[in-house]
C-alpha cells in the first residue's frame, strides 16, 4: 500500500464521485438548498485525520493518531469520557456526534504537502469525511486548510506554529487551538533576558518552510527589542538530518547565543551536533554560550536526551500540569497507551472534541453553522485554562508556557519543567498585526460546498 492510500476504521461506505477537481460524494436535488458537502445522511458520520506517519515528525504524527483514536472512543461513549468530564461546555454524550456513531479514516502526510492534499482530498471526496483534521508542519496544515476552503468542510489544525496558519494565510473553515511563533517569542524574551541578559548576540538555524520563517522572525523581534543581536541566520533543509556543517560557521560568528528554529527530528539532530561541537562548553564575549528552542515537545526531548539540560523553551501544554482537564486526558491516555500524551496529542484531541461540541451547539454539520458555532467560544476545562477562539483569525488565545530541560530528570518522560505560565494578555495581538499579514489578511467567506 503506498503512503499516501487511507486506513480505514470501521464500517466502509461507498460514496458517488464527480469529475474532475474536488467532488461532492453526496447526490443532492434541487430541494435540498440547505445540503453541503458530504452532510451525514445516515446513523455514521466519518472525520479525517491527516497525520504524518513517515518523515521527520513521524513521532508526533503518531502521538496524534493515537489522541484522535481515543477522542472518537470517548465520543462514542467508550473509555472513562477524559476531558469530556472537565469541559465547560456540557453538550457532549457521549452518544457520537448528534446522534450519529464518529467513524474515522486516517491518511499519511508524509510532511510533504503534496502528500497531505492528495490524502486529504482522497478522504473528502471518496470516504465522505466531513471534517479534515491533523498534521505536524505548518507547511501542511496552510495547505491542507487552503484544500478545505475549497471543499466546504471545515479544518481542524493539528500541530501548526507558524503564524501564517491564522495570519496571512487564515481561511474562514479553518481553525487552531495551538499557539503560534509571535505567542513563543512574546513569552520567551523576558524569561531569556532574565537569564540570560540583554546584551546577547544570537545566531539562528531555521528551518526552510513558513513555521521556521515565522518562528525565527518572532523570536528575533521579541530578543531584539530587549536589546539582543542578531549576528546571522541561516536556513536548512527540511530534510536534513546532519547538521555539523551548519554549527561549524556559529563558532565563527562571535554569536554567544545559538537558536533552534527546528522542530522534531529536525530539532534532535541540530541540538545533538552542536552539543558534539561543545558549544555548551564554551565562553564567547565572556559568557556561557547558550542554546534556544523556541518550540518544544516531550517527545523532542525524550529524542535529545540529556541534551536538552537547561534548555529553554515554549510549549502549548504539558502532561504535568495540574489542572482538572490535563490530569483526566494524562489518566485517560496513559491507561489506553502506557505512557504520558505530548502536546501534539494534546491539540489533537482537543480539537476534535472542539468541532464536535460545535456541531451539538449549532445543531448542524453544516460546515459555516459549525464555524460561527466556533467563533468567539470562551471555554475552559481542556487543559490550557480559560480559552478564546476569536473571530478574526479562528486563533485560539490562552495562557503559553515557557519550559526548560530538567537537570535531574526523574523518568524518560520527565524531561522538561515549567518555568513560567505567561498569562494569555502578554501574548493576545491584533488581528492586523504586521507578522500575521497585516490589515490585507481577511478569514474571506465560509463555504459550505455543495
Amino acid at each position: 500500500m503506498s503512503k499516501t492510500n487511507l486506513t480505514r476504521r470501521g464500517v466502509l461506505k461507498t460514496s458517488a464521485i464527480a469529475g474532475a477537481g474536488l467532488a461532492v460524494p453526496t447526490i443532492f436535488t434541487a430541494s435540498s438548498a440547505s445540503a453541503f458537502t458530504n452532510e451525514p445522511m445516515g446513523s455514521t458520520v466519518t472525520l479525517g485525520f491527516n497525520v504524518p506517519q513517515s518523515g521527520p515528525y513521524a513521532d508526533e504524527g503518531a502521538d496524534e493518531l493515537r489522541a484522535y483514536e481515543l477522542a472518537v472512543e470517548h465520543l462514542n461513549g467508550g473509555g472513562d469520557g477524559g476531558m469530556m468530564n472537565t469541559f465547560s461546555s456540557k453538550e457532549l454524550q457521549g452518544n457520537g456526534i448528534l446522534g450519529k456513531k464518529v467513524e474515522y479514516v486516517t491518511g499519511d502526510t508524509q510532511t510533504k504537502s503534496d502528500a497531505a492534499r492528495a490524502s486529504a482530498k482522497s478522504m473528502i471526496e471518496k470516504d465522505g469525511a466531513i471534517m479534515i483534521t491533523g498534521g505536524s508542519s505548518s507547511g501542511v496544515a496552510v495547505a491542507v486548510q487552503a484544500l478545505c476552503q475549497e471543499a466546504g468542510v471545515i479544518f481542524m489544525a493539528g500541530l501548526t506554529h507558524s503564524n501564517d496558519t491564522t495570519g496571512k494565510d487564515r481561511k474562514a473553515n479553518g481553525f487552531r487551538h495551538f499557539f503560534n511563533s509571535y505567542m513563543s517569542g512574546a513569552a520567551l524574551a523576558p524569561v531569556l533576558a532574565a537569564e540570560y541578559g540583554t546584551d546577547r548576540k544570537a545566531y539562528h538555524l531555521t528551518a526552510d518552510y513558513n513555521w521556521g520563517y515565522t518562528t525565527e522572525e518572532a523570536v528575533r523581534a521579541s530578543t531584539e527589542a530587549l536589546g539582543w543581536e542578531t549576528v546571522n541566520a541561516v536556513k536548512t533543509p527540511l530534510t536534513a538530518t546532519d547538521f555539523s556543517a551548519y554549527i561549524t560557521p556559529v563558532l565563527q560568528s562571535g554569536a554567544d547565543t545559538l537558536v533552534l528554529n527546528h522542530y522534531g527530528g529536525n530539532m534532535v539532530n541540530s541540538l545533538t551536533n552542536a552539543v558534539q561541537f561543545g558549544l555548551r562548553d564554551k565562553q564567547v564575549n565572556g559568557k556561557d554560550f547558550q542554546i534556544v528552542v523556541p518550540l518544544y515537545s516531550r517527545l523532542m526531548a525524550r529524542g535529545a536526551g540529556a541534551n536538552v539540560k537547561g534548555i529553554f523553551g515554549s510549549t502549548n501544554w504539558h502532561w504535568s500540569l495540574q489542572d482538572e482537564g490535563s490530569k483526566a486526558f494524562v489518566k485517560s491516555f496513559g491507561e489506553k497507551y502506557g505512557f504520558p500524551p505530548s502536546q501534539a496529542a494534546h491539540t489533537t484531541y482537543v480539537q476534535t472534541l472542539l468541532y464536535a461540541d460545535a456541531v451539538q451547539r449549532a445543531g448542524s454539520f453544516a460546515p459555516c453553522a459549525v464555524a460561527e458555532a466556533l467563533e468567539d467560544y470562551e471555554f475552559d476545562g481542556l487543559g490550557n485554562g480559560p480559552t478564546l477562539y476569536r473571530a478574526d483569525d479562528h486563533q485560539c488565545f490562552k495562557d503559553v508556557l515557557v519550559v526548560k530541560g530538567k537537570e535531574n530528570p526523574q523518568s524518560e518522560f520527565d524531561l522538561l519543567e515549567i518555568v513560567e505560565v505567561t498569562p494569555v494578555e502578554q501574548v493576545t495581538y491584533p488581528p492586523d498585526h504586521p507578522q500575521m499579514g497585516g490589515a490585507d489578511a481577511t478569514l474571506g467567506t465560509c463555504n459550505n460546498g455543495a
